[in-house]
């Protein structure tokens, strides 16, 4: 997950670099003389790594434009935590001294995605986002895990 502008300006510059060397090596296989499928299997881990860099990318945009994933069941509470600070343009020395901790908490806190995180602790930061946490409660039909359902 990017966290913060310098690590988007640095992928962003990385997937404009994988994005060349991608084509060129397609290029070269494909004077090799590879068949369709062979070229594929060689291929397809180079474009994977590409694929999840971009959806890296993407999500720090829409981050930036205030667009946030659903929560289930609070999974993920960690990495909204990170994307309201994102999306508010705070940096995590911001964050820190609002929360009167060490920036180096902030940073390992986020590169942990707050696992283990109280309740008290997330309404502290949420507060100090200056952001309120709403939810829905929904029944789980029956044979379907929580985990499953689709925010509505």
């Amino acid at each position: 997950m990017i966290r913060n502008e310098q690590e988007y300006q640095e992928a962003s510059q990385r997937l404009e670099a994988e994005r060349e060397r991608l084509d060129q090596h397609r290029k070269q296989l494909a004077k090799s003389g590879l068949k369709k499928a062979e070229l594929k299997r060689v291929m397809d881990p180079l474009i994977s790594f590409h694929e999840q860099l971009r959806e890296e990318v993407e999500h720090y945009e829409n981050l930036k434009r205030g667009k946030f994933p659903n929560l289930q069941n609070l999974k993920g509470l960690g990495v909204l935590l990170v994307s309201l600070r994102i999306a508010q343009g705070m940096s995590q020395r911001e964050l820190a001294a609002k929360l009167e901790v060490h920036e180096s908490q902030v940073s390992r806190d986020e590169r942990n995605e707050y696992h283990g995180i109280t309740v008290d602790r997330a309404i502290k930061i949420l507060d100090t986002l200056g952001v309120k946490l709403q939810t829905s409660v929904v029944e789980a039909p029956l044979g379907v895990e929580t985990g499953e359902l689709q925010n509505t």
